[in-house]
């Protein structure tokens, strides 16, 4: 027989929004359990070295990850490594958090801040150079690649804005992409094409990223999928822009989301189902970053103690609404 556990919060994901959010409701006193798949550290383990990261002129993500956690669990957050399949409303309120293993854990409110998963290429390389050259974030990692040459693949909005944008380090970028027009935006395209750093290689896919002996990137096999013919990209950067898949799936029910399935928030981070709270990089917001992140989980955290309270003293709540609480 399976037993449900009862906290004041769950929240699920445990990457920089995940664990800011549990140091202050840690600090609040509430009861906190953090689920997470994996490590805690979130995209922040696939980041090799930060530089925006205010106060810390440069700093390693995985040793930004392990001070997050410590932090959390100073104030007395409670994590625990579990793939959560599903999270429920039900009928009284409470919210049911369901882990692969069958484990439920019940709660009156709930922080999602699973994050999102990059579309990844699938090719020979690629995950061996995550974040020693492959990246997936332009305006993470561009500032490491000053007079570099740079490669981007993809052909939509987000290959076309972030190309230009590498142009401000790279002392030369390639977008590389399997068509022979471009998925973007005409403003956009026409942005790039006025640009003199960027070069276009239509009709190609990369087929490998390639690297030197200490392990970092210094080339990409590309073959023109026209002419079958293959050779090497002298670039020490790749940068991949194919789609973002916010990880939404495990809410059960109807959320408000936009067209691109992020998460719709009101001004307190609660979503449209009360008492579920989003933050980090699955809700529709400008910017992903590792300071937004922590900023709407700062929002989050805060809001859930009022929420609590609210809800305890009988008082009704607006979600998608004026952001606050009502008798």
């Amino acid at each position: 027989m399976v037993t449900s556990k009862q906290y004041d919060v769950v929240i699920v994901g445990a990457g920089p929004a995940g664990m800011c959010a549990a140091l202050y409701t840690g600090r609040s006193m509430l009861k906190t359990l953090v689920l997470e798949r994996g490590i805690p550290g979130g995209e922040l383990l696939n980041t090799e070295k930060l530089d925006d990261w205010i106060g810390e002129q440069s700093i390693l993500g995985w040793e930004l990850a392990k001070k997050f956690e410590d932090h959390a669990r100073l104030f007395g957050a409670e994590f625990v490594t579990a793939n959560v399949h599903r999270v429920t409303r039900l009928d009284d309120g409470t919210f049911e958090t369901v882990t692969d293993e069958e484990h439920h854990y019940l709660s009156p409110a709930v922080i999602v801040t699973a994050g999102g998963t990059p579309v990844k290429l699938g090719i020979p390389g690629e995950l061996e150079y995550a974040g020693k050259g492959v990246s997936y974030c332009a305006i993470c990692d561009g500032a490491f690649f000053k007079g570099q040459t740079i490669a981007v693949v993809g052909g939509g909005d987000a290959a076309v804005e972030e190309a230009e944008f590498l142009t401000r380090y790279g002392a030369k970028v390639y977008v590389i992409h399997r068509r022979d027009s471009f998925r973007a935006s005409p403003i956009l395209v026409e942005r790039l094409f006025a640009n003199p750093k960027i070069e276009v290689i239509w009709n190609t896919v990369a087929e490998e990223v390639l690297g030197d002996a200490q392990g970092l990137v210094n080339g990409i096999r590309i073959r023109d999928v026209v002419t079958d013919e293959a050779r090497v990209l002298d670039a020490t950067g790749c940068f991949v822009f194919i789609g973002f898949r916010p990880n939404t799936g495990i809410i059960d029910g109807h959320f408000e989301h936009d067209e691109m399935g992020y998460v719709k928030t009101d001004t307190i981070m609660q979503t449209s189902i009360p008492g579920l709270f989003a933050a980090g990089d699955l809700r529709s917001q400008l910017t992903r970053q590792v300071t937004t992140a922590v900023g709407d989980a700062t929002t989050a955290a805060i809001a859930v103690e009022k929420y609590l309270k609210a809800r305890k003293e009988g008082h009704v709540v607006d979600p998608i609404g004026a952001g606050g609480y009502s008798s």
